[in-house]
């Protein structure tokens, strides 16, 4: 299999490092690439704005797959051209990468959709931005509407500092286009989360989340850059969390955008702030980060050319995905002079002494132009972020003292970086293991349990007709068999969280119920599902012979057993409350066309 990767940063060298290891893959190029990308694929010198170029070189090169980096290209529809032409690639149209190529056209699609977003409006003009600005105090958040390379977005905590901002991105135009259109936005308080997704059209497979160092110094003091470090698997990123991000921002948005007849193909990354309300987007991305690619790829286990193509067929409801069981922290080494005016040309040493298993993505480097004279050409920096140094680790301190101590090891002149990438104010310890409350003002009361994500599709079921009785749930997944601690943890303190019946849809040897019902006296339904060429008969069978003492409803195999679980479940619940009780009535009446027999 032959692969072309578009763009040339350290994004881009994470993406060719992961598909190196695919053993789908026989080839990689990458335009244009840049010296540490060399070293695992051919690169070409053609631009990743070149749309006709580069679907040339497709054509040319025969490629089974091209996978686009940069949002740049997807903004000057790369997809559009190459699907015209019969290619494969991976990523979202021109039409749906407005999702990041425009941050008002994103808001509109946040509320249309419903997702929760800051307050916010639009400014055409300098003046009526200085009108709008009157209705949102200090500080405020002014950003350029189109792309920006991550440099567009301004924290205002002055009214001086808000007129300059105007003034460079409307009167200066320092963005060119991308800044003659203005959003203002509400300033909001809490830790940011970077929340990834894959989608095919109509599923939504989850990916780990991260969080960035936006800001350029210690402290997030200085301007905006397009992020100087970051790490993975953040403290307060529980699966619950998680699970409503899944569930408020990934699923609406898909759903509005395939309705509207412009469905989303590719990875979204939802921009969060965690805030005493619960997650709201500030902004929607149409690729993987930059420096979250290099935090996230390193702890994929599963081969990354598998879940694109389930993406590209509208397979995702069926595939999985695994992670290494670590962290990541991330040190971005930015050239002096960033991100105004990057000094250039100066050599890089020390990359020969990073210690093995560390990662060193490189994004603005060159080699020096000797041509053949020169067996042993230096590395030079080539613009604003210059590498990014990755290590893993057990905890998160020990992946951040790994990769601070490799990133000392190298220096070019004016070298800058931030040294407080990966400081967790919560503290030191397992990220893994670390519980944190989840921000968010709901209580489910309803908890529906499954054991892998390819039972999405049928435990979905149990969700909708909850929702559509207005009975609060979650949805979770866990196995009695790969994560048993979990498991037991979840059961124990449901109760005490408002939990007051629990559903569990299980396949094969079906254990999940059983074990969430020996370790709380809270209602437990099974749903068997058909997992194997039996079609759920043993399922059903597991879960019907449970021993005295440890009683567990069980419903029919599959979507009818899902959807009578959440009727089952509304009348547990209408024995007690009596708003329930009026509707799930209401509903049997309905059903049944006039009054119960």
């Amino acid at each position: 299999m032959r692969i072309l990767v578009i763009g040339g940063g350290a994004r881009e060298h994470a993406l060719v490092w992961k598909l190196h290891q695919s053993p789908q893959v026989d080839e990689i190029l990458c335009a244009p690439g840049n010296p540490g990308i060399a070293a695992l694929a051919e690169t070409v010198p053609v631009d990743a704005e070149d749309v006709l170029g580069l679907r040339q070189l497709a054509l040319y090169r025969r490629c089974d797959l091209t996978v686009v980096g940069p949002e740049i290209a997807l903004a000057a529809g790369v997809v559009d051209a190459f699907q015209a032409s019969g290619l494969a690639i991976f990523g979202p149209s021109k039409a749906a990468a407005q999702i990041e190529s425009s941050k008002i056209w994103a808001k509109e699609l946040m509320h249309r959709a419903g997702v929760p977003a800051p307050r916010w409006a639009s400014a055409d003009t300098p003046e009526q931005a200085r009108t709008l600005l009157k209705d949102f105090g200090l500080p405020v958040v002014l950003k350029a509407d189109g792309l920006a390379a991550g440099k567009g977005s301004v924290v205002c905590r002055s009214a001086e500092e808000a007129e300059q901002t105007i003034n460079k991105f409307m009167v200066k135009e320092i963005h060119g286009e991308a800044g003659q259109r203005l959003e203002i936005e509400e300033f909001l308080h809490g830790p940011e989360l970077s929340a990834f997704a894959l989608i095919d059209g109509t599923h939504v497979l989850p990916l780990l989340s991260a969080r960035d160092h936006k800001p350029l110094l210690d402290g997030n003091l200085g301007p905006n850059t397009g992020g100087m470090g970051g790490y993975a698997r953040p403290p307060d990123a529980s699966p619950e969390l998680m699970e409503i991000i899944r569930r408020r921002v990934f699923e609406p948005v898909m759903a509005t955008m395939k309705a509207e007849g412009n469905p989303y193909v590719g990875v979204l990354y939802a921009g969060l702030f965690l805030t005493q309300e619960g997650p709201k987007v500030i902004e929607f991305n149409c690729r993987w980060g930059d420096p979250e690619a290099q935090l996230l790829l390193p702890l994929l286990k599963s081969d990354l050319v598998t879940l694109m193509q389930a993406a590209l067929k509208g397979e995702l409801h069926n595939a999985t995905v695994e992670w290494q069981k670590q962290t990541s922290v991330g040190i971005v080494l930015a050239s002096g002079g960033y991100p105004d005016l990057p000094h250039k040309g100066e050599q890089i040493r020390g990359l020969a002494t990073v210690d093995e298993g560390v990662h060193v993505f490189h994004a603005a480097t060159r080699k020096t132009a000797t041509g053949d004279l020169d067996p042993n050409p230096a590395l030079l920096t080539d613009g604003g972020r210059v590498l990014t140094v990755v290590a893993l680790g057990d905890t998160l301190a020990e992946a951040r003292d790994r990769a601070y101590a490799n990133a000392k090891k190298i220096n070019f002149q004016g070298m800058q970086y931030r040294h407080d990438i990966a400081i967790e104010p919560l503290g030191p310890g397992s990220v893994l293991d670390k519980e944190v409350p989840i921000p968010m003002a709901i209580t489910p009361t309803v908890a529906i349990l499954m054991g892998s994500e390819s039972d999405r599709a049928i435990m979905e079921e149990t969700v909708k007709v909850l929702d559509t009785l207005g009975i609060p749930n979650e949805l979770q997944v866990m196995s009695a068999h790969r994560t048993p601690d979990r498991v037991r943890r979840f059961a124990r303190e449901a109760e005490a969280r408002g939990v007051r019946v629990l559903i569990a849809g299980a396949g094969l040897s079906a254990a999940l119920p059983g074990v969430l019902a020996s370790h709380t006296i809270l209602p437990v339904i099974g749903v068997p599902l058909p997992g194997s060429s039996l079609m759920g008969l043993d399922s059903l069978l597991s879960i019907v012979q449970m021993p005295p003492g440890i009683p567990v409803a069980t419903v029919t195999v599959g979507s009818a057993g899902a959807r009578n679980a959440a009727y089952l479940a509304a009348s547990i619940l209408a024995v007690a409350d009596e708003e329930v009780r009026e509707r799930y009535r209401k509903f049997r009446v309905d059903q049944s066309g006039g009054e119960l027999e």
